[in-house]
């Protein structure tokens, strides 16, 4: 075999098994602050619901699945401010990830401005969701379940981003939600737009 064939294959395949271990790291952290949280369960019933509603031609049967809905709201704000505190302690080299599309070890570090810092970002989402979940006369209930369902999509990229990369993210947005990454950034508030284009410049 050819030794610089063989060099460059055991190269690529160092930076893979670095890649995985960083992202495993990852993983495992974002898992250990979600943990003791019901953030993913509140997430899937307030997203059921609100499309069950939405499908209610009676406005008074949909008026009472929204107003069921209010205590799951209340306990994914709560919930979901109370991640970002705790993350908060996290330390800033394990709280950074790349920008850039795909996955590449030590790229925060070696490329700091091409990073985020997810401490930040989920500060960032906290605010947004609970601004949009509170109640707003002007916001008819399907414009205000459309923006908090953007809301935590959004910050639903957000985690994937972190554990694998932006591109791996937006893949499973649009499997999952048939919504592209760009869709979600212009659905969100207008304040949530632009903090997150701050820090994460997309």
């Amino acid at each position: 075999m050819d030794p610089v064939f063989l060099l460059l294959l055991l190269g690529g395949s160092g930076l893979l098994m670095a890649n995985g271990h960083q992202q495993r790291q990852r993983i495992a952290l974002l898992a250990h602050h979600l943990g003791p949280l019901q953030i993913e369960k509140l997430m899937e019933t307030l997203t059921q619901g609100y499309l069950r509603a939405l499908g209610e031609s009676d406005p008074a049967r949909q008026a009472q699945i929204f107003a069921v809905l209010e205590g799951s709201e209340a306990q994914l704000a709560t919930q979901f401010a109370q991640l970002a505190r705790d993350f908060a302690a996290v330390p800033a080299a394990q709280a950074r990830a790349s920008t850039l599309a795909f996955s590449m070890p030590w790229a925060s570090t070696l490329l700091p401005r091409a990073s985020f810092d997810m401490r930040k970002l989920l500060a960032v989402h906290a605010n947004g969701i609970a601004r949009a979940l509170k109640t707003d006369a002007a916001r008819s209930p399907r414009d205000r379940a459309f923006l908090i369902s953007a809301e935590l999509f959004l910050m639903q990229h957000s985690c994937h981003w972190f554990c694998k990369s932006r591109a791996v993210a937006s893949a499973r947005m649009v499997a999952r939600h048939h919504t592209p990454h760009a869709q979600l950034v212009a659905s969100v508030s207008p304040e949530t737009r632009s903090a997150y284009r701050a820090l994460t410049g997309s």
